[in-house]
């Protein structure tokens, strides 16, 4: 397994297939936080996509100073399934 660090580097580099990595390594967990949040299937799979095209338009956006990747990922999924659940 690749660390953070060098998943962020290779995704910075404009490298899909790490995104791919990332989605396989990840994506489970970010979906579960968002339908447990949001309570819809719907929302959920918005949201998870939503928090891995943020990953890949700005992967310096994670900053592994602070964190895991995975921790990162769901707290953005756990901060957009809130503003959903608001909404609705």
């Amino acid at each position: 397994m690749n660390s953070d660090v060098e998943l962020c580097a290779r995704l910075a580099a404009g490298d899909l297939d790490t995104l791919a990595d990332v989605y396989d390594q990840h994506g489970s967990h970010v979906y579960g936080v968002a339908v447990k949040v949001t309570k819809s299937q719907e929302y959920a799979e918005e949201i998870t996509q939503s928090v891995f095209v943020a990953l890949w338009e700005q992967p310096l956006a994670y900053d592994p100073a602070f964190g895991s990747l995975r921790g990162w990922l769901v707290s953005r999924a756990l901060h957009e399934s809130a503003l959903r659940a608001k909404v609705s």
